[in-house]
């Protein structure tokens, strides 16, 4: 059944016009009036709904029944990634929400790429969310990862990770394979060459424990995505 995102509260038995996106998506699949959708707000759980009226802009729909259903990982990872550079950052965000992360901060290091600021920055989180979004509508995700505003490695470290454990990926001789996951962990990844050295003392010293995946060098995007595979699942290492 073709899912949607919809942003704002869904209540049963009513009537809403569902966002410009999902109207587009639902023109592209060539749904008719009285064919079957699931709709999701990132609240919890799903609606069941069926397509009311198809304008040539506007779709609305008759909203159903709330089910109390999650697709979420085993455990919270909140993942910190130097910014891969073009449609790497897109491929990235798309395959970490598949994956369940919970959030998603994208960093500017000294080794980074790409940089972001001011509008340019607002416009690329927004694209970012909105591919979030697309891909609990592929993957059956009911809460969609939070995508933050791109920032600098300094102002990331100096936020209140609470809890959390924290988890530095690193090709240091000293790093240690991934420990145990516990139920809440921040992954922080370096981009393409890796953190600097002095970058890596630095989130070393804000409690960020060195681990690594194993012997091969990974690339920047396939080295977070195999961390957040690992925390996310709890997998047995």
């Amino acid at each position: 059944m073709p899912r949607f995102f919809h942003p704002d509260p869904l209540i049963a038995q009513t009537c809403v016009a569902l966002a410009p996106a999902a109207a587009r998506h639902v023109q592209v699949l060539r749904l008719q009036p009285g064919d079957e959708i699931c709709l999701f707000n990132g609240a919890g759980g799903e609606w069941s709904a069926h397509i009311a009226h198809m304008g040539r802009k506007d779709v609305t729909v008759n909203v159903r029944e709330h089910q109390a259903i999650e697709r979420e990982a085993s455990h919270q990872v909140v993942l910190a990634v130097g910014m891969p550079a073009n449609e790497r950052m897109d491929w990235l965000v798309e395959k970490a929400t598949e994956l369940g992360v919970v959030r998603l901060v994208p960093l500017m290091t000294e080794r980074s790429v790409l940089r972001l600021h001011a509008d340019r920055a607002l416009k690329r989180q927004a694209h970012w969310q909105a591919l979030a979004h697309a891909a609990c509508e592929q993957c059956g995700r009911n809460r969609p990862p939070t995508i933050a505003l791109p920032m600098g490695l300094g102002p990331f470290l100096a936020q209140d990770h609470g809890s959390t454990t924290k988890r530095l990926l690193s090709l240091a001789p000293s790093a240690t394979p991934p420990p145990p996951a516990s139920a809440h962990v921040t992954v922080l990844s370096g981009p393409e060459g890796g953190l600097s050295c002095a970058e890596e003392a630095l989130a070393v010293a804000a409690g960020f424990v060195p681990w690594q995946l194993g012997a091969r060098t990974l690339r920047a995007e396939t080295a977070a995505l195999a961390a957040l595979t690992l925390c996310a699942e709890a997998a047995p290492w």
